[in-house]
């Protein structure tokens, strides 16, 4: 396996890791013991061909609006046109061009303005640029020794955001996905309330208990699996007409969950659900966590960054009462993914929970000062330097411009919101969002003035991916779409609004686009 480094002459940089050699040279020593070579001007050549096709077809064509943001095709069908097979002999130049190609020509363009499918989307310059200079430097964030410029922008973003959430102190760890900080956030909890279980583990123990919202990410249940709590004790906590914790089912599920003999150790609020973009009641639900001496976690993987926005972060008002925070900076904040942490309010809980003092890695006899080292507060021991490329993209645009670019995402949510109000055939599920997702039914012509009962409400629900099938076959746009059984709703569209490529013209595509698809329903 052979790394190949592309060297961008412009303001883009990419890295292929590809199994090839190119020249007859190289091809004579293939299968004996490996090949050495080094970065010749006929390597240089392919990476500059590499690197212009990379920014001409997979990000400039990729993001217009010329072109297509998926050429979709199903999988018995893409698996004959990509022939991923590999041979016992390497491929030539001219045949790991066209791979590449056909990597792009398949793929979804995410960063397309009419990519709407995702809590993710967009490509920032500067944030891809970090990412192909962490690759090319190819390291492990575990060690100042190894990583020392990455381990110092790792603990500055940190401090950096838990300073944002309003922790006086604090730590974190950048983790990979919210999945995983969601986990990070449980495994502190179940460590605060006996350290014990580190050791000897659960065994004997009483049945521990966690509290979400009925429309939590299901990561709070995979979570609970993977640590052995086991997904019947995550009690779900009903949710009012908006999609937001009701905190007086929380605290009777709680009381209920005492007088049964378990042990309830950790809420897990959530600032923006998947779904609603819901926002829970940080503060009532932090009263009851203070009441009851329990752990709590917010997931704002989503939401997290309303934070930057002076205009909006009265939205997570109770959040700098948490123990723990997931925010995902590849969501709302655009970074590339994966671009996640985990942030807690005390301070030496992550070493003093996670840590196995790893003497092939961490001597405490270094030539520098070793609390820089932060492997022993991460569940991994292979871990990508992920702080680089929100550092870069964060230091290119400053705090100013991204609380722009956080304000005009909300308020094309809310002006989109307006116009679908006013248009025919179009109705809110929520009356009003707390995040930039978008919920609505589009009731097609076919539909409308007709008795809405069970029957009607069941041809509805075909409605959604009827259209969507027709925008992703022919590439037009990609939105999603879901039912809400805690709610009793049927399929419904819910689009993203986070990209900062989004227009006015956007948005009224999307309005234009469902009712072109949806008048043949």
């Amino acid at each position: 396996m052979h790394r190949l480094w592309t060297l961008n002459k412009g303001n883009f940089k990419k890295l292929a890791v590809i199994s090839s050699q190119f020249h007859t040279s190289l091809r004579t020593m293939a299968g004996k013991f490996g090949v050495q070579f080094e970065f010749n001007d006929e390597i240089t050549s392919f990476l500059e061909k590499f690197n212009k096709l990379v920014i001409n077809e997979a990000l400039k064509n990729g993001t217009s609006r010329n072109a297509k943001v998926i050429d979709f095709q199903h999988p018995k069908e893409l698996e004959i046109l990509l022939d991923a097979k590999i041979q016992d002999q390497p491929s030539d130049e001219d045949e790991i061009m066209e791979y590449c190609r056909k990597v792009i020509q398949y793929s979804v363009k995410t960063g397309h303005p009419h990519f709407f499918n995702q809590l993710f989307g967009g490509i920032d310059p500067f944030g891809f640029a970090g990412e192909v200079l962490v690759h090319a430097l190819n390291t492990n964030g575990h060690t100042y020794e190894i990583a020392p410029v990455f381990i110092l922008l790792e603990k500055y973003l940190i401090e950096k955001m838990c300073g944002l959430i309003g922790f006086k102190e604090g730590d974190g760890i950048f983790s990979p996905g919210g999945t995983i900080a969601n986990m990070y956030g449980m495994h502190m909890a179940r460590f605060k309330l006996n350290k014990d279980l580190k050791t000897h583990g659960l065994y004997g123990s009483k049945p521990l208990q966690i509290f979400a919202q009925e429309d939590c990410h299901y990561s709070v249940q995979q979570a609970s699996s993977f640590l052995g709590i086991g997904t019947e004790n995550v009690i779900r906590v009903k949710t009012d007409g908006l999609g937001r914790m009701l905190t007086e089912d929380l605290d009777a599920k709680i009381q209920a969950s005492k007088s049964e003999g378990n042990v309830p150790f950790i809420v897990m609020a959530t600032a923006g659900t998947t779904v609603l973009g819901s926002i829970d009641p940080l503060e009532a639900v932090a009263d009851i966590c203070a009441k009851h001496q329990i752990w709590m976690h917010v997931d704002a993987a989503w939401a997290g960054g309303l934070l930057l926005s002076r205009k909006y972060k009265h939205l997570l008002h109770g959040i700098e009462r948490a123990d723990s925070v997931a925010w995902n900076p590849h969501k709302m904040m655009c970074a590339p993914i994966q671009c996640s942490t985990f942030l807690v309010r005390h301070p030496d809980i992550l070493k003093e929970c996670n840590a196995c003092h790893a003497e092939y890695l961490f001597m405490p006899d270094k030539y520098y000062d070793v609390s820089y080292d932060s492997g022993d507060k991460a569940i991994q021991c292979g871990r990508k330097c992920d702080s680089l490329s929100l550092w870069l993209l964060w230091k290119a645009k400053g705090n100013l411009a991204f609380e722009s670019q956080i304000n005009e995402m909300v308020e094309k949510a809310n002006n989109f919101e307006k116009k679908l109000k006013t248009t025919e055939g179009f109705r809110l599920v929520i009356p009003e969002a707390q995040c930039t997702n978008v919920t609505f039914w589009y009731i097609p012509p076919s539909l409308r003035g007709q008795p809405e009962n069970e029957e009607w409400w069941n041809k509805v629900s075909k409605v959604a991916p009827f259209i969507k099938k027709e925008m992703v076959t022919s590439g037009t746009m990609m939105i999603q779409y879901q039912p809400l059984t805690s709610k009793k709703m049927v399929n419904f569209f819910r689009i993203i609004i986070k990209n900062p490529l989004v227009t006015d013209q956007d948005i009224d595509f999307i309005i234009s686009e469902v009712e072109r698809i949806g008048k043949d329903f």
